[in-house]
């Protein structure tokens, strides 16, 4: 998505443009009712008629949450690259081009390395963010952290102790995720700063 939005040819960069707006625009939860109830019924439904036989994942919620978790994200994901690829100085392209390398070559030898090193910050917030999210998909009866929280809730009426522990939990990963981006930021400096 993101090199399609950077891209020189208008087709391809507005059919991404289009895709990030409208996935931008539209709440998490929508995206993810959606996937449910018309994605994941159609694919199955096309893939049966295909191939002649009936799939076993087709009324499977988590793959309809994977689905529409990847699909919400990689528009907020597409913009962290295209802001990260649009970063890197122009002279650095045309570096790249005096070499006598081609757009691509340039760009995956030059720009992008230097643009993951650049994303990575807010990349590892998007990843926090969708661990976060990961919490709706209660809403599409895929069994997560916040569903048992909510059943072991249900069961035994201990709403202070069962919401503060799934609290504890989501905070625990965020922090060693949020960890684990700071080394990956450390390594791929080398040494820069």
């Amino acid at each position: 998505m993101a090199l399609g939005r950077v891209s020189r040819n208008p087709i391809l960069q507005n059919a991404a443009t289009l895709y990030v707006e409208v996935m931008r625009g539209v709440p998490l939860i929508v995206i993810l009712l959606y996937a449910q109830f018309v994605v994941v019924p159609g694919l199955s439904n096309n893939l049966d008629e295909l191939l002649g036989t009936r799939l076993l994942w087709q009324r499977n919620a988590a793959i309809a949450g994977t689905i529409g978790l990847a699909l919400g994200y990689a528009a907020y994901l597409a913009e962290v690259y295209r802001a990260g690829i649009e970063s890197i100085e122009r002279g650095q392209m045309e570096a790249g081009r005096s070499l006598g390398m081609r757009y691509r070559q340039t760009m995956r030898y030059i720009v992008l390395p230097q643009a993951l090193r650049r994303v990575l910050p807010p990349l590892g917030n998007d990843f926090i963010a969708i661990l976060k999210d990961t919490s709706l998909l209660t809403v599409i009866s895929v069994p997560e952290l916040t569903y048992y929280a909510k059943q072991e809730a249900s069961r035994t009426f201990e709403n202070f102790r069962t919401y503060n522990t799934a609290a504890f939990l989501y905070l625990t990963m965020t922090l060693l995720l949020s960890l684990g981006v700071r080394y990956i930021e450390r390594r791929s400096s080398g040494g820069r700063r």
